[in-house]
């Protein structure tokens, strides 16, 4: 993974991760860049999406009318607010961290008050917490339900969005993305996670960066990783 990934973010400014899975076989394959540690920016936006779902089920209750309306502008269209209301109602940071717990997040910690597109990751975790969305691997926390949700709403994000992962698919892809100018440097946060299908087989990618002078050269990175990553665990590395 390393040098495939190498040779295509030295062509890039920034700092990269990746991580894959292929699901017809569980090979996997992560690279780390630094310290491997980045803001989510709005991809935190399907970890607090399970969160709600997690306190429904243990309340062993459906959504409500107004939590389904904030889920869907916050995952299909990364509506912000709807984020915000969602992240308050839910307990921040504290809130975010037990779910990473139980869904087996490591390395991800809630961004300090409202500031939840400042949560730090991995591309590790979000392999690990695209594994809980799909139904990938063993110790499963999300009802076969939830799921379902959480599937459908990322496979329907608005077409403007539908970057980054998906550029390595044959179509169909269920994603989200993430994007953030930090005020401090000037320099721009770029990630994508979600499940891919490349020649009948499916791949869950998720690429986290930060460092590229502008929103398209993120968008570049993210999506050369990508493409240079799901071979490796496809056998055409």
């Amino acid at each position: 993974m390393a040098k495939a990934v190498t040779a295509v973010a030295q062509r890039h400014e920034g700092e990269v991760s990746v991580a894959v899975l292929n699901e017809t076989d569980g090979t996997s394959a992560s690279y780390a860049s630094g310290d491997g540690t980045y803001d989510t920016a709005s991809i935190v936006k399907v970890g607090v999406l399970a969160m709600l779902l997690l306190q429904a089920q243990d309340e062993g209750r459906a959504l409500t009318t107004r939590e389904r309306t904030c889920a869907t502008a916050m995952i299909e269209s990364s509506d912000n607010d709807a984020t915000t209301v969602l992240w308050n109602e839910l307990g921040r940071a504290d809130g975010l961290d037990a779910a990473n717990e139980r869904l087996g997040l490591t390395g991800t910690s809630g961004g300090d008050g409202s500031l939840w597109g400042l949560t730090q990751t991995t591309a590790v975790d979000q392999l690990t917490l695209l594994g809980q969305v799909f139904g990938v691997g063993e110790d499963l926390v999300l009802s076969k339900e939830s799921r379902s949700y959480v599937q459908e709403l990322m496979g329907n994000v608005e077409s403007d969005q539908a970057w980054g992962v998906s550029a390595v698919g044959d179509g169909g892809a269920a994603l989200k993305n993430g994007w953030l100018r930090r005020s401090t440097t000037g320099l721009w946060v770029i990630n994508s996670v979600g499940r891919v299908t490349v020649d009948g087989q499916r791949y869950l990618v998720a690429v986290v960066s930060h460092g590229s002078a502008t929103k398209a050269a993120g968008v570049g990175l993210v999506e050369d990783v990508a493409r240079a990553a799901v071979p490796v665990v496809s056998g055409g590395a």
